[in-house]
């Protein structure tokens, strides 16, 4: 008995030396052959993660990201093949062109096919970059006036990334979704837009845009870093468990990739996960923002690196002074109510009774990251006096409550009630236009009472809210369809 049993153990260990990167490389190489795209990408996957420097490898899995339509995917490992490895590649460049002109981006395809050809220019695909090269030719008018101008659309991504880190969410939002339009397949400027959504609190366009990305790139880490964020946030804990495990066996190539992996787990909890990317790139000299040593300290302390999270975060303050805020494991240790729609009930309660200082903890904290709560927050705080300084969604969420209110005071104080008013408010801020708030708050109020078995005729509603009796079934019929 012990004799076979140590034989089984020596067979094993035998066969888990053989199964180095190269075993799953050949394997991949096997699959691919066979035209099973998305297993051979799984298992070089599995050979890149255990040799990360092999420039094959890296190749070869790029090849197959373009073949399965991951263009961005694939030319990220181009440029890590280029920049990181320093390989002498030329047929990078000619693959990455190949990306660029399936993306619509011509004038950046036209770049990397004249890179390959200064590079090789009789090299194995020579014939295929110059019918490429003629392909793109922008003529005498030069590049300056094509219709895909790489240089605009640069512009274009910058201005909405500075509208969104501003807070100016729906002008950031009409930007994202201009690019998105232009641009079908720009996958990074659908996953910003996925954002901005997010920090307007539209958590159902934010996910639909996410599973978006997903359904045409199947693998996008930063699609699937927002939605693991957009679970947490929603209470989504099964979710949240099987996303996050998924993403604890991924192994980024590149800086930006370990970044969001690492402050994406550490925001969700997975802190020895998160602790792992984070301290990598710190060791590697990384030159991170605000945001990356608060998730560096805060999963430093969880992991039980003490003095090592204590001299980040005074790092933190004396770089970035005037924000009070406490040490991250400190805001950490309160756990968020379970949903978007309760949050908003608890603000809106803490109000009624006077609560101030929590509200004010509230918007200096770190644990909400939507500026739509911060607003509606600071709505409550100051009235309309912080109009002029929210988005139109926190406005548009305020003032319907505030008329709610009005009508229903007493009613509108029971956290019942409260919490699904905010359902509701959700469910329009996702599927219609945010105008005429007293037709939306009359329909909310009518449609309450109708189902608690209220008797109460529309006259009386519309006559409470001040609107005619014909925009109120107007507005009842839209919140029905909505709700249905």
């Amino acid at each position: 008995m012990g004799k076979h049993t140590s034989e089984q153990k020596k067979h094993a260990q035998i066969v888990q030396l053989l199964q180095d990167g190269q075993y799953f490389f050949h394997k991949g190489l096997k699959a691919y052959k066979e035209r099973n795209l998305k297993r051979a990408s799984k298992l070089i996957q599995r050979a890149v993660h255990l040799e990360p420097n092999d420039s094959e490898m890296l190749s070869r899995l790029a090849v197959i990201y373009s073949e399965m339509g991951h263009y961005q995917q694939s030319n990220e490992l181009f440029d890590f093949i280029l920049v990181n490895l320093k390989e002498e590649m030329p047929e990078c460049h000619y693959f990455k062109a190949n990306n660029f002109a399936h993306l619509g981006l011509f004038q950046e395809a036209y770049k990397e096919a004249a890179a390959y050809s200064d590079a090789d220019p009789d090299g194995e695909f020579s014939e295929e970059i110059e019918n490429l090269m003629e392909l793109l030719d922008f003529g005498e008018a030069g590049e300056n006036e094509s219709l895909y101008d790489q240089d605009e659309l640069l512009i274009r991504q910058d201005r909405a990334k500075s509208l969104l880190e501003s807070g100016q969410l729906a002008e950031a939002v009409a930007a994202l979704e201009e690019i998105t339009a232009d641009y079908p397949e720009l996958w990074s400027a659908y996953n910003n837009l996925a954002l901005a959504y997010f920090y307007s609190g539209n958590i159902v366009k934010a996910k639909q845009t996410a599973y978006q990305v997903l359904s045409h790139n199947e693998g996008n880490l930063h699609a699937l870093c927002n939605l693991l964020v957009f679970y947490y946030y929603e209470r989504e804990d099964e979710k949240v468990t099987e996303l996050s495990d998924q993403l604890s066996n991924v192994y980024p190539m590149l800086l930006e990739q370990r970044y969001k992996l690492g402050a994406t787990l550490a925001l969700i909890g997975r802190y020895e996960i998160g602790y792992k990317w984070l301290k990598l790139l710190y060791k590697t000299g990384f030159e991170g923002d605000d945001t990356f040593f608060y998730w560096l300290s805060c999963s430093a302390y969880f992991m039980g690196h003490t003095e090592f999270a204590e001299t980040v975060w005074r790092k933190v303050e004396s770089q970035y002074p005037g924000e009070d805020r406490p040490a991250p494991w400190i805001e950490r240790r309160e756990a968020l109510p379970s949903s978007v729609e309760q949050r908003l009930a608890a603000y809106y309660i803490s109000s009624t009774k006077g609560e101030t200082e929590h509200l004010e903890a509230v918007i200096r904290s770190k644990r909400i990251t939507a500026p739509f709560e911060n607003h509606f927050v600071k709505l409550l705080l100051h009235g309309d006096s912080a109009a002029a300084d929210v988005t139109r969604d926190a406005l548009f969420a305020y003032q319907t409550v505030k008329l709610l209110e009005q009508a229903e005071k007493e009613e509108m104080k029971t956290e019942v009630m409260s919490c699904w008013v905010f359902y509701v408010i959700q469910q329009i801020r996702a599927a219609a236009s945010l105008k005429n708030e007293r037709g939306w708050a009359a329909a909310i109020c009518y449609i309450w009472k109708e189902a608690h078995g209220v008797n109460l005729s529309k006259k009386d509603v519309s006559a409470a809210f001040k609107i005619s009796r014909s925009t109120l079934s107007n507005y009842i019929s839209k919140l029905t369809d909505i709700l249905d």
